[in-house]
């Protein structure tokens, strides 16, 4: 798919209808600091900060198909306590989710609550019910589904074997989806995926695969011939089945197994990116996309929620961002937007990593500059280097500077291993992208005083610390330029 085709894909993705249903789950996040060992077990003390809270499971499902633009209706069962509340909000807050949630008196909603520290996960508590819903729920659940497959052009089950996709509802989402002519697409957890029957396409992940089929799903042979058994023991039309970083692969009836792989974005957290494949899979069909053209879609979206905290979405300006990126040279990719820059930042401050951020005209760079950035990227884990624009370098430099335009320094600049991101600036300072990075160091060269640094006030009220570099003596630009000129 070309940039243009995934740009198509979008504009039709926002006029798609789909059905999210199945378990329904609310996912807890408690971040902190551990700093010591508890003396009275062998455990890290964690130091509790912030807490984020979001639906997962089939919710995370619906938040992905929202995040990429369709309408999603979100079938599903909560008990009625305070978790319940929390999730019927987490779904009204969604603009483009409808709720169609029973409340079970008998059961408690479903929470998973993940204690992180530096980017790490250091525990996973999980409050559930996992016995199969009473006939009467059951009933309940199924004249949702029923109402919201009107109009739909693909069903979503997400069986996490949590009691809720009993056989009752598997066969009225595919008596649901033969009649709206909608896709049916499966994220199992089951041994069985016979339960399913006529589904479009059932989605495991290779451990998923191989549980169900008794046999090894390592390598793309054993991934071969663990999907053409797969294919013998259900009805459904095409298993897809997810790698990690080995991408995807997929077995229809009467066709060889194809291998969908994409260069492999940086992880940081796996954590929903099964729901993103499957709501990706779903919204593309949904908008009459083939299903070679929805994988090729889910496998970019997957790549950019994954390179998140917690249990993520991507949005449809990020999938265009993402497949941009693939496209141009290492260097490139380096050079952002200031929104961008913000998202990446959040992104890195998420995985426990210290952002640091400088900025200058780095008209032409010379070894003084390239000391200096390097002093500032020791100081931090990812260095944002702030670039003034070719109109501000003349207002601060005059006429004939820069002698390098925007593109050419932000190139070079992107080019340092020292230099994680460069970002253009207009302004007469770069206040702006300070207070949108809100970097933890804010570095400026030793000939500033702490008092002169702009952005110094800002940094500092969240947290953040000044720190001057170091200048290489006998090395500026103004120097190069004049050695030049007499030259000539």
């Amino acid at each position: 798919m070309d940039l243009a085709g995934l740009q198509q894909l979008l504009q039709r993705i926002a006029g798609a209808r789909v059905v999210a249903v199945g378990d329904l789950m609310v996912d807890r996040f408690v971040y902190g600091d551990v700093a010591r060992i508890s003396p009275e077990a062998p455990i890290p003390v964690m130091t509790r900060q912030r807490e984020s809270v979001m639906l997962g499971a089939a919710g995370n499902v619906a938040r992905n198909v929202a995040a990429l633009g369709a309408r999603v209706t979100l079938v599903g069962v909560v008990g009625q306590d305070g978790a319940a509340e929390e999730a019927r909000g987490l779904v009204g807050a969604e603009t483009r989710i409808d709720g169609a949630l029973v409340a079970d008196a008998d059961r408690q909603t479903t929470i998973k609550t993940r204690f992180v520290s530096a980017g790490q996960q250091l525990l996973r508590v999980d409050e559930e019910t996992e016995t199969p819903v009473a006939a009467h729920v059951e009933q309940a659940l199924i004249r949702q589904l029923q109402a919201a497959a009107k109009g739909a052009g693909a069903i979503l089950l997400s069986d996490y074997g949590k009691g809720v996709v009993t056989q009752g509802v598997v066969e009225a989402a595919l008596a649901a989806a033969k009649a709206e002519g909608a896709a049916l697409i499966v994220d199992s957890k089951a041994r069985s995926f016979a339960r399913y029957g006529a589904a479009a396409v059932i989605k495991p992940n290779a451990t998923e695969l191989a549980h169900a089929t008794d046999l090894p799903t390592e390598t793309d042979d054993q991934v071969e011939a663990a999907l053409a058994r797969a294919l013998t023991l259900c009805d459904c039309a095409a298993v897809l089945v997810t790698r990690a970083a080995r991408g995807m692969s997929l077995a229809e009836r009467g066709q060889a197994v194809r291998h969908f792989r994409r260069p492999p974005p940086e992880v940081y957290d796996t954590s929903g990116a099964g729901d993103t494949v499957l709501a990706a899979v779903g919204a593309a069909l949904a908008s009459g996309a083939s299903l070679t053209e929805a994988i090729e879609f889910a496998l970019l979206a997957a790549g950019v929620v994954v390179q998140k905290s917690g249990t993520a979405t991507a949005s449809p300006d990020e999938v265009i961002e993402a497949e941009i990126l693939e496209r141009v040279a290492p260097a490139e990719a380096k050079i952002a937007t200031p929104q961008r820059m913000a998202r990446e930042a959040e992104s890195w401050r998420e995985r426990g990593l210290k952002v640091g951020f400088t900025n200058g005209c780095f008209d032409i760079l010379h070894r003084g500059h390239i000391a200096y950035l390097a002093q500032a990227r020791e100081w931090c884990d990812r260095l944002i280097v702030g670039l003034n624009s070719d109109r501000s370098v003349r207002v601060l430099k005059g006429e004939g500077r820069p002698v390098n335009d925007l593109e050419s320094r932000a190139l070079v600049l992107a080019g340092l291993r020292s230099v994680d991101l460069v970002v253009a600036f207009d302004e007469a300072t770069p206040l702006d992208l300070i207070a949108a990075a809100k970097p933890d160091v804010l570095v400026k060269g030793s000939d500033y005083s702490l008092d002169g640094v702009i952005g110094r006030e800002l940094v500092e009220s969240w947290g953040g610390q000044v720190r001057l570099a170091d200048f290489v003596d006998g090395h500026s630009t103004t120097a190069t330029i004049s050695k030049l000129a007499k030259r000539a």
